[in-house]
């Protein structure tokens, strides 16, 4: 029976080794296994980074670059600033008062008499007839070489039917004188005339001369 226990023994111990040892040699397997893989894992990492690195180092060198540009400043339209709007009075044209048609001075003449042949003379056929009025400037206005002395009614007596008014200042006598010359023919005969500014408007008293042509009158 001890020889049996002895044997057991022996085969259990024998056997625990055998489990020893094959476990140390599949540790020893393992270990070598592993850094093997290990070491190869490092090797394949180191590959690859170096294939990535070498491409884009060749990348780099075959792309151009691209040259800088600078950013494009779209420019605005500066619209004028209008300057600011201020109140401001309202300016009334002025007008210019046009020159009055009254002048300055009044127009007048006043008759006083007949200095010759007075109303109803009796004259020969074509006899020459020297008429004379006496009248006052009555107005304010001077008589100058404007002013005109005219014909507006009755028979002409072959005088000339504008003359030259006498010159007179304001306030004098003057004598206004035309020649006449009876007509031909026998009958009563009158004329009238009057006074005219630069104008050629009438003014003051009309004059006459009235006459009667008597063919028998020697």
């Amino acid at each position: 029976m001890s020889s049996n226990r002895l044997s057991k023994g022996f085969i259990t111990y024998q056997f625990n080794d055998t489990q020893y040892e094959f476990r140390n040699d599949l540790s020893k397997y393992l270990s070598n296994n592993l850094s093997i893989a290990y070491r190869l894992l490092c090797k394949a990492i180191n590959i690859v980074v170096y294939l990535i690195l070498l491409s884009l180092g060749v990348a780099g060198c075959s792309e151009q670059p691209t040259p800088y540009r600078p950013p494009t400043i779209a420019v605005q339209a500066i619209r004028p600033v209008s300057a600011t709007t201020t109140a401001t009075a309202t300016i009334q044209p002025v007008e210019t008062p046009l020159p009055s048609s009254t002048p300055t001075c009044t127009n007048s003449l006043t008759y006083l008499e007949d200095l010759s042949l007075p109303d109803g003379t009796i004259v020969r056929p074509g006899e020459s007839l020297d008429k004379r009025w006496l009248v006052e400037n009555s107005g304010t206005c001077n008589w100058g070489e404007n002013y005109r002395f005219k014909f507006i009614s009755g028979a002409e007596l072959n005088a000339p039917i504008e003359q030259a008014l006498y010159p007179a200042r304001s306030g004098a006598k003057a004598t206004l004188r035309t020649l006449f010359t009876a007509p031909s023919e026998a009958g009563i005969y009158q004329s009238a005339w009057q006074a005219f500014d630069p104008r050629g408007q009438p003014f003051g008293d009309p004059v006459y001369i009235q006459v009667t042509v008597d063919a028998g009158k020697p």
